[in-house]
Order: C-alpha cells, then structure tokens, then sequence
C-alpha cells in the first residue's frame, strides 16, 4: 500500500502547470462511442480514471492508442458490443456515460451501476427520465444499468434539478436521434460546454451548452477523423489557488482559463488573498493567515462542491469562525473528522459545519476519503507542523496527475512511499 509522507510547514512558491480536466475526459472517452471514426484527444489527463475508461472502450472493440503521455487516439469504427465489463465500470462514477453513448450508438447498453467517492446518495433517476423520454426502455437491476431503444425521437427534456451527470448524458444520447432534443434546466459546468465542443468537432449539432437550456439537432452520423484539446481542468487550479492561499504562499498557475475561476478567485479575495489574471495563467498569492468566510456550494457558476474541501482547510486555520453549507452531497465533510487529527476545530453536522479558525495545524496519520478530501490532506499536511501520513492514494490518482511532483516543483517535502 502507497502512502504520501509529508513534512511541513512549507510555504509554497514557483509556477505549476495544470493538466486537462478530468470531468471533461471522462465524458468525452464515452461520447468518442458515437464517432464512427478516429478522435485524437490531446491535454488528457494520465490519471486511473482515464485509464479505466479507455480499457472499457477496447473491451467494447475500439483500438486505443497513446500517442503520447497526453495524447490518445481512439478508434470505434468497428464497436463489437454493447455490454460494458461490470467489474470495471463499477469502480468509478463517471462510467455511467457509457449508457448515453452506448444508447445513442448501439440501441443497447448495459453498464455497471457507477461507484466512485462515497459522498452520499447519488441517485440517477434524472439520467433514466431522459433516457426513457427519448424513447429507451431502462431498467436498473442486479447492480447494473440495461437500456434499450428500438429508436430515439428527440423531444423536450426539463430536468428536476440541476445535474451535471444527467444533463450531458442526455446529451450524449441525443447527438444521433431522431429530431431535435431540448435539455431544460441544463447544468452549466464547462466541462459541458467541453463535451459539447468536442461533439459539435465531429460533426453534432448541439448550441446552447453553458446556458440553462440545451438543443440537439440530431444527426445521422459523427464522422471523425479530427483532433481535439481537452479544457485545462478547473478543480485542479482551484486546488493550487488555494495551497497558495493555506501555505502563505507565491504561485503562478499555468494552462488554467482565469473566468472559470470567478467563484474561487472571489473567495480568495473575501479571505484576504490576492490573485492577478494574467491570461491563460493566473497569481495567487498572500503573506498573512486567511480570514473568516461562509461559503455555499452551488452549481456552476457558484462555489463548487469538489472545491470545498480544500476551502475547508484554509478556513481551519482562519482568523476566526467560518461555516460552511454543503447543498449538494450530503457526507462532503467526512475530511473534517481527519483535519481534527491534525489539531481543527471543527464541527460538522449534517451538511453543515463550523470551522473554528486555529494558528497551527500539526502533522498525522490520516486517510483521503475520497478524491476532492484527498488533495485537501495534502495542502494540510504541507502547512502542519511535523510529518503528515496520509493513506488511500488510490482516491487521488482517480483525479489528479502527478500531484506530489507538482506540489514538490512548489518545494513542497513529500513523497510517495510503499509500505
């Protein structure tokens, strides 16, 4: 089993680059199901989840191939089936894409019910409305997903919440059916308005996607043959602005689009930290301890859920009490239990807590329960006192790349160690 050994405190300092977003790529390794052709995809992210959406698609009949650390071309031209490995498509959230693609592409799909961070219920009944409301018939049993459609009519969709899953399912299993599919209610994340480009690159008709309602012209076929960039990944930079922000420190973020940012950058500025746009980069930086703030977690554009972890620690050493409302997965603060191993004070209730601001944390044995609370333990361990254990890195790795060498080009002092 791999640990992260972390000795601190550390202010961190210097450039980091960030790598292509992993929500993005995970739906996009799906949507290349519906291209019957050849998509390169470049600026994505070397993580476990890629890997395992990559073997699903070969066991499907695609040929994969990395052209480089960054860089995968993939070919469905001849897809041989429609029923995903269980056992793999089980151990992340995001294979629940595969159903939308495989729908869209096939008729049929079977895929595993999606596993992933434990944060809660993650219910996907708004997937399944969309699904059937196209004309599938769904059933979920037996721990999986079982969709099947003789044809898809395209029609209006108005989604119960705002759900980024649903939304670009839906999405995914409309580009090649019958007419036009309105998704109202959308979600607005950008890696949305990611998988849409990349969609609209080989040749779908899809307008709208980073607004609240979504149409789909469906077409008779996606052709391929072009290359496409995945979008620089937004919970990464949120992830380094923070650091920054925790360790009283000095970094320039590279490969990073700045408005995708406008809610941390907010609370940044709120907490009394600086951060300067410079383009396709941007500075953060503070020489003082962060300030109190309440946060709430919404949809984009507000405050992300998959940020607030690593908000959590800088508020745990705040000049005095902050609280923060999770209004989207009800067990987001199982970290904060950890963090109280390393000396916050801390009280969560619910999906609710308080953060009782103290000067110092101090090093632990501690464990990432799940990917977001992960990177949070890092920042943690790089501004505590002593030496910071932490455990499960498989968590991490589904989500970030090279995480302990971008935090040690910063000078942080960590390393992975095998026990």
């Amino acid at each position: 089993m791999d640990k992260l050994v972390i000795y601190g405190p550390t202010r961190l300092k210097g450039e980091v680059t960030i790598s292509g977003a992993k929500n993005a790529a995970v739906a996009i390794l799906p949507a290349t199901l519906l291209v019957n052709g050849i998509s390169i995809i470049e600026n994505i992210p070397n993580i476990s989840d890629v890997k395992l959406s990559c073997t699903i698609l070969e066991k499907l009949g695609a040929k994969v191939n990395w052209i480089a650390n960054n860089k995968v071309e993939i070919d469905t031209r001849n897809i041989t089936s429609s029923n995903t490995p269980l056992d793999i498509t089980s151990k992340f959230r995001a294979s629940y894409y595969l159903v939308g693609s495989l729908l869209g592409r096939c008729g049929s799909a079977e895929v595993g019910l999606p596993g992933g961070c434990n944060l809660g219920a993650r219910p996907i009944d708004q997937h399944i409305k969309g699904f059937e409301s196209l004309g599938a018939k769904v059933e979920v049993s037996q721990g999986k997903i079982t969709a099947k459609a003789k044809k898809l009519v395209g029609t209006s969709i108005y989604m119960d919440i705002v759900s980024v899953g649903a939304t670009i399912n839906v999405m995914l299993a409309s580009v090649l059916a019958e007419g036009t599919t309105t998704i109202d209610n959308a979600a607005k994340e950008p890696h949305i308005v990611d998988v849409a480009n990349f969609l609209n690159t080989m040749g779908a008709d899809i307008r709208g996607a980073g607004t609240d309602v979504i149409k789909i012209n469906g077409v008779k076929e996606l052709k391929g043959n072009y290359t496409y960039s995945v979008v620089p990944d937004q919970i990464e930079a949120g992830t380094f602005m923070l650091a920054a922000i925790a360790s009283r420190g000095d970094i320039v973020i590279k490969n990073c689009i700045p408005e995708h940012l406008d809610c941390i950058t907010a609370k940044i500025f709120e907490i009394g930290g600086n951060v300067e746009d410079l383009g396709d980069s941007i500075h953060v930086w503070t020489n003082k301890r962060p300030g109190r703030a309440i946060v709430k977690t919404l949809p984009y554009p507000g405050f992300p859920t998959d940020m607030q972890p690593q908000i959590g620690v800088a508020l745990s050493i705040a000049d005095g009490t902050s609280i923060i409302n999770e209004s989207i997965w009800e067990s987001r603060f199982q970290y904060t239990a950890e963090l109280n191993k390393m000396g916050a004070h801390i009280t969560a209730q619910g999906k609710s807590a308080v953060f009782e601001g103290v000067k110092n944390l101090t090093g632990a044995p501690v464990y990432a329960t799940d990917l977001r609370a992960g990177a949070a333990l890092i920042i943690a361990g790089i501004i505590a006192n002593g030496e910071t254990h932490l455990y499960n890195l498989d968590h991490i790795d589904r989500g970030y790349e090279n995480i302990e060498d971008k935090f040690r080009s910063l000078g942080a002092k960590i390393q992975r160690v095998s026990e």
